[in-house]
């Protein structure tokens, strides 16, 4: 049975996205006595797909999944509520006042909001690319990179990203494929020419790949459009990722040039009493990674709190 406070209490912080920066974020929350609640679409986010995560402090090596479950019960113990649900609009009524409205029809008010929603990586859109992902299919090397050692990986694209991904990935594997769709290297010149003079990673220029193919085991190779079939043990995508920041557009927050959202030291944007964390914001969208993005959240959250208690001052 739904609980009827989801249409009438006033909350002191709504967390939009239930992952690695939404669920540190309603922890230290609820530590602060805030009323607060979490509203995402898959509690765990997006590490919750990832097969095997070993650079987590204090974790050697464990599903992402299980990571994440122990954030959601974290947060759960601590008081917070959390909702599967997709925020569709947040709109401020007046200076300690915003209020949310979900695909599922709920709706709600707060004091505060924390956007923490993540971003999506820009996926190739290609056969195997899905079913292979989290088996040899990835969209971050220095979360997965560790898994290749001594074997053969390719990455797609020409940007920095792409190439300091494959400088990466060539410290740990034997061979790194680096496929570019055009004949223009788009990365700085300082990591162009260290890939240009790395042995072990081998340019193909004017080269799409076309399909990704693989068995019960995980990726075995991929198809170009050269009609060249390639052995590989995995595939890194690096095209790009866009942040999951549209839910806050009518409010129009100060976003980069990459579409992030500009915080400032306490992971406020530029509209008062709307804070962001994780992947969404300028800083954790320049190095991806759960503690980067869980600190943001609990960083966020004492700010939060630091604003409440003026309120009720």
């Amino acid at each position: 049975m739904e609980k009827s406070l989801y249409f009438s209490t006033m909350y002191d912080l709504i967390i939009i996205g239930a992952g690695s920066a939404g669920l540190p974020a309603g922890m230290y929350a609820s530590r602060y006595k805030l009323k607060n609640i979490i509203i995402g679409e898959m509690p765990g986010g997006a590490l919750s797909t990832s097969h095997c995560v070993e650079n987590f402090p204090g974790v050697l090596s464990a599903p992402g999944a299980e990571i994440m479950d122990n954030f959601k019960k974290h947060a759960e113990n601590a008081g917070s509520e959390i909702l599967q649900d997709r925020v569709e609009v947040v709109s401020k009524i007046g200076e300690n006042h915003f209020s949310v409205s979900t695909m599922g029809g709920k709706n709600f008010d707060a004091k505060r909001i924390l956007l923490a929603t993540g971003n999506t990586y820009k996926m190739l859109g290609i056969p195997g690319e899905k079913e292979f992902y989290g088996q040899g299919v990835s969209y971050c090397a220095t979360c997965d990179g560790n898994f290749y050692k001594n074997l053969t990986v390719g990455v797609v694209g020409a940007g920095n990203t792409a190439i300091t991904e494959a400088l990466y990935l060539a410290e740990i594997a034997k061979e790194v494929h680096i496929f570019v769709r055009g004949d223009v290297i788009r990365a700085e010149n300082i990591w162009t020419e260290k890939a240009n003079n790395t042995s072990n990673i081998i340019f193909h220029m004017n080269t799409q790949v076309t399909e990704v193919q693989g068995n019960m085991m995980g990726v075995t190779g991929v198809i170009l459009n050269t009609g060249e079939n390639l052995t590989l043990d995995g595939l890194f995508v690096a095209i790009g990722s866009t942040p999951i920041t549209h839910i806050v557009d009518n409010l129009s927050p100060q976003k980069d040039g990459e579409w992030c959202l500009v915080v400032d030291q306490r992971q406020e944007t530029t509209i008062p009493g709307l804070y962001a964390a994780g992947d969404v914001t300028t800083n954790s969208n320049k190095f991806r990674q759960t503690i980067m993005s869980a600190a943001e959240g609990c960083l966020a959250a004492n700010s939060i709190h630091e604003d409440i208690l003026k309120i009720t001052q």
